[in-house]
């Protein structure tokens, strides 16, 4: 799963799901109880923290560093040295989180079809109705025997609400065998 948080405009992305990321990327080799975060910096741009993120040792680190923080603080008569999250509270402000139908990302869309004239130009003229611009379309041969083949899109960056619209319309055609599966895509380019 990627966890995302993104300043968007006068908002903020707040998301936690699967996702399809560059094989090239650091992020994309962390593995089994590891976790990482990629932070993106005006100055430094991107840099990334990675460690064991579960387990016995990690919490057992995180609650230590927490009971000496506690110590040092009860040791000196001071509360909260360093503030929490590492910045003072007036710095803060209130921004709204961005609702998921608004969120742009591009999406990896795998559907069974019947091997049919038309069904995928009715499907792209859906994707076209909803605004969605296609990266790339696969569509292979039926296997012997076979009615169906598997379809696969790559769409560009769009909201998450136009897909729903344009899944939800394709789902129900006839030449359409069961449920869309669907994977968010994120290029971690910024």
């Amino acid at each position: 799963h990627l966890g995302v948080a993104r300043q968007n405009g006068e908002g903020v992305e707040l998301r936690v799901h699967p996702t399809l990321i560059p094989e090239q990327r650091l992020l994309a080799n962390v593995n089994g109880v590891k976790n990482a975060v990629l932070v993106e910096g005006d100055a430094v741009g991107p840099t990334l923290y990675y460690g064991a993120g579960a387990g016995a040792q990690p919490t057992a680190s995180a609650v230590v560093a927490d009971l000496v923080d506690l110590a040092r603080d009860i040791s000196v008569g001071q509360s909260c040295r360093i503030p929490a999250l590492g910045f003072a509270r007036d710095s803060l402000r209130n921004l709204p989180i961005v609702p998921m139908e608004e969120v742009e990302t591009a999406w990896y869309l795998r559907m069974e079809a019947q091997d049919k004239p038309g069904v995928m130009s009715r499907v792209t003229s859906i994707f076209s109705e909803q605004g969605i611009s296609i990266e790339g379309l696969i569509q292979k041969a039926p296997a012997q025997g076979e009615t169906c083949v598997p379809v696969i899109v790559l769409t560009n960056k769009v909201a998450q609400g136009s897909v729903d619209k344009a899944v939800r319309a394709i789902e129900v055609l006839d030449a359409i065998n069961g449920d869309i599966a669907r994977v968010r895509v994120e290029a971690l380019d910024g």
